[in-house]
């Protein structure tokens, strides 16, 4: 029997319906509205993309789609329905039945998302268990195998016995889009999911969420990652203080941004922008800074790493080099950055050189003497003249501790009264652009953005010679990583501190960085200075990340069928 052909896409029913959504929390004269009037819809074969700042609302609207936005949330709407379904006043049983097989979820946070006792194959293959979707252990094994594959981990078959910990950041956000894709769910929610990925998992990730726009799923795309946005998106809303402030086709968003805001955020992309350059009218705190100068070449070596190399056991009982025959100088006032693929050896290179892993070969020297081979009561002394910002803040805080305590306990032990140690905590705050009103919170009541700013003022509060920054603005929207970068460059440049900037994204690394090494399996490919590196990279592999690297896409480039939104802002 002849079948009607498939209608068009602009002609499909609307498979989410979302309609004044509005989520508060709190009672009577105590509460606190956070989404307001919040309105849209999605078709299969299409990606709506949620930009904005970080406490924007973005995260809080993505929750209330799927009935998690907290214990104490009050989720209201004129409508709020998936495929039919009514979603207002849904109970535990019917939102576990569309959760994973409706509507997927990849969470932002990797480690905390993730149980930090099981394995990420047992982790993964939960949802096929739960709802049945395989019939034996064996098939169970290779369907979570073939995820882990179509995600771009590898080595699934030693990945699947490995516990979160033992995976980098990278590999753990992957295994988040395996678990939320294994149901073949018609909705795909996706909370900044190439946030610790490099660019060529990034490129596989989004193309693989083409592929799943292409096989008619919808997609929500929350990201601060203005040009995944421009590339995926096929219409954008973005989000301030709780409230849509424009909406329309990415081509219009991009090309032809209306409010002010938006201009904004386009503004503050890194990407395009001349190295060392401003990227946002005043940094942190909203202090006025001059433009920053660049150090003569003759400044001394503060840090030297001579031979590195570094084995692990894996799961096989098998010796891996993570970092193997390791050699770099690095000077003072100067930003070193070193970029590869996850699993390169970035993370466990910039170990030890903070002396937390002892190499197998090789050592380091810091400020022309020996650093890696002292005991380490011989370097706790000096250890307060490197600090680290880690990529992951939440894992690397105390959960017991206010951010007082931990930005208190930072500071250098010449800082001896009370009074003076509060005045230097609140300075730090707002140096980072956070309120005092946060003083008494703990890591996990911030949000993703406000705990690496954290992070940051406990890496600076020591008044440190180095700072080893793993992935400093990864978890920042645009505008609070301009500001950033903006402040590590006033830092430099006023104060003599040298950076070694370990990041995946290229955009970030080619505007901060005066050299930069490029890593593939723990060795050292390229190695030069930036503009030299991004202009005549020597090495193929440095030649093909620099050709994944997600360009912001701008006015007529984006080939985009799709037409503004009809309906308004109410």
């Amino acid at each position: 029997m002849l079948q009607a052909p498939p209608r068009p896409v602009s002609q499909q029913a609307d498979l989410l319906t979302v309609d004044s959504l509005r989520v508060s929390f709190g009672r009577d004269i105590a509460t606190k509205v956070v989404v307001r009037n919040v309105s849209f819809s999605l078709q299969p074969g299409r990606c709506l993309a949620i930009v904005g700042e970080s406490g924007s609302g973005k995260s809080v609207t993505a929750r209330a789609l799927i009935g998690l936005a907290g214990r104490h949330a009050r989720v209201h709407a004129r409508q709020l329905s998936f495929d039919g379904t009514d979603l207002i006043g849904l109970n535990d049983r019917g939102w576990r039945r569309i959760r994973g097989s409706g509507i997927g979820f990849v969470l932002q946070d990797a480690l905390v998302s993730l149980d930090p006792l099981r394995r990420i194959g047992k982790e993964i293959g939960e949802g096929l268990r739960l709802h049945g979707a395989v019939s034996s252990r064996q098939e169970l094994a290779q369907r979570v195998i073939a995820l882990l594959k179509l995600v771009g981990i590898p080595e699934p078959e030693i990945k699947v016995q490995q516990l979160p910990h033992q995976l980098s950041g990278g590999q753990r956000q992957r295994a988040l889009i395996a678990g939320a894709l294994a149901l073949e769910p018609r909705v795909l929610i996706a909370d900044e999911p190439t946030t610790a990925l490099d660019v060529t998992a990034q490129a596989q990730v989004l193309a693989l969420l083409e592929e799943t726009k292409t096989r008619g799923k919808a997609l929500i795309l929350i990201s601060h990652d203005l040009a995944v946005v421009s590339r995926v998106a096929d219409e954008v809303l973005v989000m301030r203080q709780g409230e849509v402030v424009e909406r329309g086709t990415a081509a219009q968003i991009f090309a032809d941004p209306r409010h002010s805001y938006t201009r904004q955020l386009l503004d503050a992309v890194p990407s395009g922008r001349p190295r060392g350059s401003r990227l946002s009218p005043s940094t942190i705190g909203g202090r006025t800074h001059p433009p920053v100068q660049l150090l003569p070449r003759s400044r001394p070596i503060v840090l030297e790493a001579t031979s590195l190399v570094k084995r692990f056991s894996g799961p096989d009982g098998a010796l891996r080099a993570a970092v193997d025959g390791v050699s770099f100088e690095l000077r003072s006032g100067e930003t070193l950055g070193i970029v590869g693929e996850s699993g390169s050896g970035k993370s466990t290179m910039a170990r030890m050189v903070l002396a937390l892993e002892e190499p197998d070969e090789g050592a380091v020297q810091f400020e022309g003497k020996a650093w890696t081979k002292l005991a380490e009561r011989e370097r706790r002394a000096r250890r307060r003249s490197i600090s680290i910002i880690y990529q992951d803040p939440l894992g690397s805080f105390d959960p017991r501790w206010t951010v007082g305590g931990i930005l208190s306990d930072s500071l250098s032990s010449n800082v001896e009264t009370s009074t003076k140690r509060q005045e230097r905590v609140i300075e730090l705050l707002d140096l980072v652009g956070l309120s005092q009103s946060l003083l008494d919170r703990r890591p996990i009541e911030l949000s993703g953005g406000q705990r690496q700013r954290v992070a940051i003022a406990r890496a600076i509060a020591p008044n440190p010679a180095v700072i080893v920054c793993d992935e400093p603005v990864s978890a920042l929207d645009v505008s609070i990583q301009a500001q950033v970068l903006d402040l590590l460059g006033d830092l430099k440049a006023h104060l003599g501190i040298s950076y070694l900037f370990i990041s995946h994204d290229l955009g970030v690394v080619r505007h901060i960085s005066d050299r930069v090494i490029v890593m593939r399996q723990g060795r050292i490919v390229d190695c030069g200075d930036t503009e030299e590196i991004f202009l005549n990279p020597l090495s193929e592999y440095t030649r093909s990340l620099i050709a994944a690297m997600p360009r912001l896409v701008r006015g007529p480039e984006i080939s985009r069928s799709s037409t503004i939104l009809e309906r308004g802002i109410a």
